[in-house]
């Protein structure tokens, strides 16, 4: 049995495998669980053999573990997999249609992180998380202190300094049920704010002790959290031709609908990693609130773009500016040079 590669459909429990020759032709299928698939694969595969897997939960962990035994993984995006899906979906419809993308000459893989990536990658997820439970207690704080006839301040910092005020203040109308259960919102919203004050220090710490991540630092609007959000999703950006390409992998380019020679550019096309495009704009934003002041070449040209376009719109076109230059820098090992901000 000459197996030339081999498509893989991760699950829970049941793996479902799908073997080609060098000509395409099937010759091996496995239905397989979780604790023997590996074994299995290894005694049929050779050494050398391509691996492919769609990119979802876990396939980083199995590429890590394949790559281990001296085999070629590589990883597919699952909307370049739907289009080789025949039929009806199902585990085998999917192994084969991972195999036959593999054979394409032209397809995108993505790239398989490592664990530290994978570390800093899970800090800024329960981050994240973290951050919108923040809020979503902030809005429920309130909204209950508002049939009660206390109005909230906007501001987060502002109303962790009132709520103290209202439990301490005895003739603002709170009963004393309700001022217990406020006690107990006030205490899970301090308990939030700990666990997200740790989190920063652990970014702060990596952003300061990882070289690329200082070097990124260099740029205007990426400081510790962009920079090791960055390394995270792209790693050195190896993957990437050029940075335009990073850009659109981010999302920071225009979404394209051409036909018959005539262009037509829609707004950007918000594609990879939301969280990352999110926190490059409003470190854009902060840039362009800031230049105003400046007048080194790229602080003249992004204010220039703010008079005559959206704020919006230059917030994204400087954001799409700092992921190429990072490119640059990720690729060169350079540091960071205003002079050809805007070459």
């Amino acid at each position: 049995m000459n197996i030339s590669r081999v498509g893989v459909d991760l699950a829970k429990s049941v793996f479902q495998l799908h073997g080609v020759d060098a000509q395409g032709k099937a010759v091996w299928k496995r239905r397989l669980s979780r604790n023997k698939w590996i074994g299995t694969l290894c005694k049929a595969l050779p050494r050398g053999c391509e691996v492919g897997m769609e990119a979802c939960a876990g396939s980083h962990h199995w590429a890590r573990v394949l790559i281990g035994h001296g085999y070629s993984v590589k990883l597919i995006a699952p909307q370049f997999v739907t289009p080789y899906i025949k039929s009806n979906k199902n585990d085998a419809n999917d192994a084969e249609a991972i195999c036959e993308a593999m054979s394409r000459p032209n397809m995108r893989y993505v790239k398989i992180k490592s664990i530290e990536q994978q570390d800093i990658q899970a800090i800024h997820r329960v981050r994240s998380e973290l951050k919108s439970h923040c809020h979503a207690k902030a809005n429920q704080i309130r909204g209950l202190v508002t049939e009660y006839g206390l109005v909230a301040p906007q501001q987060l910092s502002s109303l962790r300094a009132a709520v103290p005020c209202w439990l301490e203040d005895a003739d603002n109308g709170l009963t004393d049920r309700f001022r217990a259960l406020l006690k107990g919102l006030w205490d899970d919203l301090t308990y939030l704010d700990q666990r997200m004050d740790d989190l920063n220090r652990d970014i702060e710490t990596i952003a300061k002790t990882d070289p690329m991540a200082r070097r990124l630092q260099q740029l205007r609007g990426v400081g510790p959290l962009v920079s090791t959000a960055l390394i995270a999703a792209v790693g050195n950006g190896d993957q990437f031709r050029r940075g335009r390409q990073m850009a659109a992998s981010i999302g920071l380019t225009p979404k394209q609908f051409s036909s018959g020679g005539k262009e037509r550019l829609l707004g950007i096309s918000k594609r990879g990693d939301s969280y990352l495009r999110s926190i490059l704009i409003h470190g854009a934003r902060s840039t362009i609130h800031h230049a105003k002041h400046k007048d080194d070449p790229l602080s003249k040209w992004v204010t220039g773009l703010a008079e005559r376009r959206h704020p919006n719109i230059a917030a994204v076109a400087l954001a799409n500016k700092t992921v190429r230059m990072a490119w640059a820098m990720m690729q060169s090992g350079e540091d960071y040079n205003p002079d050809r901000a805007v070459a």
